[in-house]
């Protein structure tokens, strides 16, 4: 079996996913499957980019599907057990993959979360994108030491909540096994609602600051539109409720208000309230499934299902 599979969900944007590829080309361990797939973009330009490297194999979406569905086509169509997914507009550095599968190779652990820093080429220090993710009880899902520059306690291995969709290690059968990124969010919060699945389902995700990666932010996505905007308020939303054990969710609901109000504030100064109260009342329409989800969650959620968590994950959460 291959070493790694590298699924690289790509659309329209062929300058990014050439720098990718030329980086991964540079830095991949040998025998390493790179599959990008194209999301529908417009002339195959995303097909032809890709399929000017060797060795590179292009699976293709009838049309646009968004990043969920297509990252969940490519992992299916990987051939390895261990996955890195990779936004377009990231590249990768010598012995990025070979930490992240020695760390994810330890039993238990289902998902490595890399070093993302911004760049690349900073023009100073190295700025961190992600150190592993967290998610705060009232609502808040966060990047560690996004923003900052880089210090001495971002190169500290460790468990963490969650790993950023952006450049992500996974452990192919527990990824298909917890049901996969949810397809319906389309894009933004995927890797947070599949973190609480995999956490639930007993296993571990881990920080590994050796295997770094740069990130172009947002370049894949541009400026935020409207329903941009809109998809990432109900998505955030929608993590909330489908996944905090009932316990939790009582002691939560007050600090999640505030966090609601607090960020209806911003966006009202910033001129984007609209989409983020459109986000956040759509979520009245799926009250019926939200229900069969915390059903379903309730048959989960005992007491030793948050055995494995990472002590950040126990203080955001408020377990105990």
């Amino acid at each position: 079996m291959r070493p790694l599979s590298l699924v690289i969900p790509s659309y329209n944007r062929p300058d990014l996913l050439r720098l990718c590829l030329a980086s991964i080309v540079r830095h991949a361990p040998p025998g390493t499957e790179v599959l990008v797939v194209d999301d529908g973009s417009p002339d195959h330009c995303i097909s032809a980019a890709a399929s000017s490297f060797d060795k590179v194999r292009v699976l293709r979406m009838h049309s646009r599907q968004g990043f969920c569905v297509s990252a969940n086509a490519g992992v299916r169509a990987a051939t390895s057990e261990f996955v890195e997914l990779l936004n377009d507009d990231t590249q990768v550095t010598a012995g990025w993959a070979e930490a992240a599968l020695a760390a994810l190779a330890r039993p238990g652990v289902a998902a490595v979360a890399p070093l993302v820093l911004i760049g690349p080429d900073p023009a100073g220090d190295p700025i961190v994108d992600s150190a592993g993710d967290r998610y705060f009880v009232g609502g808040i899902a966060g990047k560690r030491g996004h923003g900052e520059t880089l210090r001495a306690d971002h190169l500290k291995s460790r468990l963490v909540f969650g790993a950023s969709g952006s450049s992500a290690f996974y452990r192919r059968s527990a990824f298909l096994a917890v049901g996969a990124f949810p397809e319906s969010f389309t894009e933004y919060f995927e890797d947070v609602d599949l973190a609480f699945r995999l956490h639930r389902a007993g296993w571990q995700i881990y920080f590994e600051p050796a295997s770094r990666v740069w990130h172009r932010v947002s370049s894949s996505y541009g400026k935020p539109s409207g329903d941009l905007l809109q998809r990432q308020s109900r998505n955030e939303e929608r993590v909330f409720w489908r996944n905090l054990p009932r316990g939790v969710l009582l002691r939560a609901l007050p600090m999640h208000l505030a966090v609601v109000a607090a960020k209806g504030w911003r966006r009202l100064c910033e001129g984007t309230l609209l989409p983020f109260l459109r986000g956040k009342l759509s979520l009245l329409n799926e009250i019926p499934e939200l229900c069969r989800d915390r059903k379903g969650l309730g048959r989960l959620s005992r007491p030793l299902a948050m055995r494995n968590w990472d002590v950040e994950a126990r203080f955001w959460l408020g377990a105990r």
